[in-house]
């Protein structure tokens, strides 16, 4: 996406304009948030009263369980996200905002179904508190992303071309099945996702500064809740294996 001018809004400070744009800007970036948290509440929800329905009080895999993620519907299950992420992403243009929305907590829910099978490769704990820990990165990182005045942009295509290796190296090591590549991915993944945290919060600022109202503006706010929350998933994850207590 194009770069915006960062000098978009000429309000000074003390100024009527500046505490109106101040407002604009603050009540902007909460709903970004709020579509994003909203979007992990109802992931976590559906992870994990689903893992409830995968095994069996003996500790067994249930029928469900073999049928989800032990038969051709796997696919399904695992290729959804990226069809909702696609129709989003290229049909943005043409979706009503609230559409947009809808799109964006029916993904939720899906990937609450792919996620679910981590809490049983995972203790409830460990997971807890990556979590926690995810969700403290995150924060920091989002923060000096929205208040620093360095320009980020050099630092995202950095990042991006990072991002493109880590598909890469995550697709042949499923064939490879290497330990010490999964460990050097799930490195490189925390220092990308923390990035990507800081250059997608900047670039959700400058949108704003560029002018954007009403539908334009309501949908700018989907797409980045939609893409701050792939940023925490993915930080999520790759701490999670790093740092996961296994079962």
């Amino acid at each position: 996406m194009s770069e915006f001018d960062r000098g978009a809004v000429p309000a000074r400070a003390g100024t009527r304009e500046a505490v109106g744009y101040d407002a604009g800007l603050r009540a902007y970036m909460l709903g970004v948030y709020n579509y994003m948290l909203t979007g992990l509440a109802i992931t976590g929800f559906v992870a994990f009263g689903l893992s409830k329905m995968l095994v069996d009080s003996d500790g067994q895999l249930t029928q469900l369980a073999m049928t989800l993620f032990a038969s051709p519907l796997q696919w399904v299950v695992m290729l959804a996200p990226f069809a909702f992420i696609l129709v989003l992403s290229f049909g943005i243009q043409r979706l009503s905002s609230g559409m947009a929305a809808i799109l964006f907590f029916a993904f939720s829910a899906v990937m609450g179904v792919s996620l679910s099978t981590i809490f049983l490769a995972y203790t409830g704990s460990s997971i807890a508190q990556v979590f926690f820990i995810s969700a403290a990165l995150f924060g920091a990182m989002s923060l000096w992303g929205y208040t620093t005045k360095r320009d980020l942009t050099s630092m995202g295509s950095f990042l991006f071309m990072g991002l493109i290796g880590i598909v890469i190296a995550s697709i042949v090591n499923l064939f490879l099945h290497s330990s010490a590549l999964d460990f050097a991915v799930s490195i490189i993944g925390v220092i990308v996702f923390t990035g990507l945290t800081a250059w997608d919060t900047q670039r959700l600022k400058e949108y704003y500064l560029a002018g954007m109202s009403g539908e334009m503006q309501a949908k700018t706010s989907v797409m980045g809740a939609l893409s701050l929350y792939l940023d925490f998933i993915n930080l999520f994850l790759m701490l999670l294996r790093l740092m996961g207590d296994r079962r």
